[in-house]
């Protein structure tokens, strides 16, 4: 891939479009685009093509979707699956039908099964029921590994999925409404040090998650971007795992939080366990340069410097 090819990232003001935009800068590349929602609506199938159409993109990196917690996919079923299968399809068959070089498909460790077998290979894909909490997300992103498998079957062209395990980093989503654990926690715990009062969280603590950081999966579609990967899809992640309890203690350590933490049973824990096996990306040459302790102080660092300036989702 020459450094002067035009890149086009979907998503770019987000936590991962924006950790690729930052690798690419590093990494020499000068023709990278990008266009807010409001300069460009991927829902509207006219609107992208009229935009390649203008554009002419050499690469597509599709990191734009809707994302959230296991409050947000509960509570807005329709908006996960309807909106994130118009903005990916219509990425991908415009992207198609515009001979772009190469698509990469940013999706979800949430596709797999909620009882795969650990750690969870890419062949797990489709063979057992999904998590119900976030089945909505996930249909929608396994529409999508699927769509660009058959691109890449029929017309042998360069369309590859790489499945992050759960990220978290700067630019991370911070609204307890909608946010993921890690970055609900950080709020959660950072806020009760200022009050200094104990700190209420979800179900049991017992599950165990994957997490990595999204600098490292932004290097990741570094790699992809600059090699011909020989599979259509790869699991990104780090390998190791924590149990929810554990995380929770190592994310009061890290804020300075002294009071006690109280688990509510009562809340949904999600899927049991959910580890990637993310050997064959690492067979090729990639492997993560994060580990959790490090990225979490990263995160925070960069929460403590931009906590006035969130941007709260609203449905």
């Amino acid at each position: 891939m020459e450094k002067k090819s035009k890149i086009y990232i979907a998503g770019h003001r987000g936590m991962v479009g924006s950790a690729c935009w930052r690798a690419l800068k590093e990494m020499g590349y000068s023709n990278l685009i990008g266009r807010s929602s409001k300069e460009l609506d991927l829902t509207n199938q006219a609107d992208v093509l009229l935009f390649f159409k203008n554009e002419k993109p050499d690469v597509v990196i599709d990191a734009a979707a809707k994302v959230g917690g296991i409050l947000a996919n509960n509570n807005y079923p329709y908006n996960f699956l309807m909106e994130n299968m118009q903005i990916q399809n219509n990425l991908i068959r415009t992207a198609h039908e515009s001979d772009v070089k190469k698509f990469i498909f940013l999706g979800s460790s949430c596709i797999y099964p909620k009882f795969s077998t650990q750690p969870i290979k890419e062949e797990y894909l489709l063979t057992d029921s999904l998590e119900p909490t976030n089945e909505w997300y996930a249909i929608a992103k396994i529409s999508g590994v699927k769509l660009c498998e058959s691109i890449r079957r029929q017309f042998k062209k360069d369309f590859v999925s790489l499945m992050p395990t759960n990220l978290y980093g700067p630019f991370d989503n911070f609204d307890l409404e909608s946010s993921h654990v890690l970055p609900a926690m950080l709020r959660k715990f950072h806020k009760a040090k200022i009050d200094n009062s104990e700190v209420t969280l979800w179900g049991s603590g017992k599950p165990m998650r994957e997490f990595l950081h999204v600098d490292d999966l932004a290097q990741a579609v570094v790699f992809a971007l600059e090699n011909i990967l020989p599979e259509h899809i790869y699991n990104i992640g780090t390998g190791t795992d924590v149990t929810i309890n554990e995380l929770a203690l190592t994310i009061q350590e890290l804020t300075g939080h002294r009071g006690n933490i109280i688990w509510d049973a009562e809340k949904p824990d999600g899927t049991p366990r959910k580890l990637m096996d993310s050997s064959k990306i690492n067979a090729l040459g990639w492997n993560p340069s994060y580990d959790l302790k490090k990225g979490i102080k990263n995160t925070y660092q960069w929460f403590l410097q931009n906590q006035d300036n969130f941007k709260e989702i609203k449905y």
